[in-house]
Formats: C-alpha cells, structure tokens, sequence
C-alpha cells in the first residue's frame, strides 16, 4: 500500500488504473482549491482518504471485481434481501480498504 500523499497515490493509479487517472487529478486541483478557499486541510485528507481506499481496493483485482459485481446487484436488486446482502459485503470490502490505507 502507497503511503497517503498525492506523488504516491498517483503512481499507484497511473500503475493499477490508469483510467482513473484524470478523474484523480482532477479531484486533487478542487480538494487544494476548495483547501485555499476554506483555509484548511480538511478536503486534502478527504481526497487522500479516498483515493487511499479506491487504490486499496483496485490493487486487488478480484476485489475491484468483487465490488463491482455488488453495486451492480444493489442497483438491480428487486428484493430488500438482496440488496441488504449486497450492501453489506460492499461496507465489509470498504471497511477493509480504509484499515489497509490507514495502516
């Protein structure tokens, strides 16, 4: 796991999912302006927590796929059931990847 700082997590998209890369960039210039304009470093970490957990998941790919597979049965879940299930494995893969880029 990269260490949490924009150069790392850079590389670590550029080299895992590189398709993701302009959304990353663009997500860091509005967290430092939005950072600039409220005189704090909240929206920084925010983007650096997230995009610690997206690399977190991505650098496992059966993960990735996992999570994909789970938000698409929760949008075409038909039953409360299936969509609890789903829901549920998502938040235990997301928990995970936030205790691997906290680590």
């Amino acid at each position: 796991m990269p260490a949490l700082t924009p150069a790392a997590l850079r590389a670590a998209v550029a080299q895992i999912a590189p398709a993701h890369l302009p959304a990353f960039v663009e997500h860091l210039d509005r967290a430092a302006e939005q950072s600039a304009e409220q005189s704090t470093i909240a929206p920084l970490r925010s983007f650096l927590q997230w995009w610690g957990e997206f690399v977190a998941v991505q650098r496992h790919p059966a993960r990735a796929a996992r999570l994909r597979e789970l938000e698409a049965l929760a949008e075409a879940a038909a039953d409360r059931e299936t969509l609890d299930k789903a829901v549920a494995e998502i938040q235990e893969i997301l928990a995970a990847a936030r205790r691997e880029a906290a680590a």
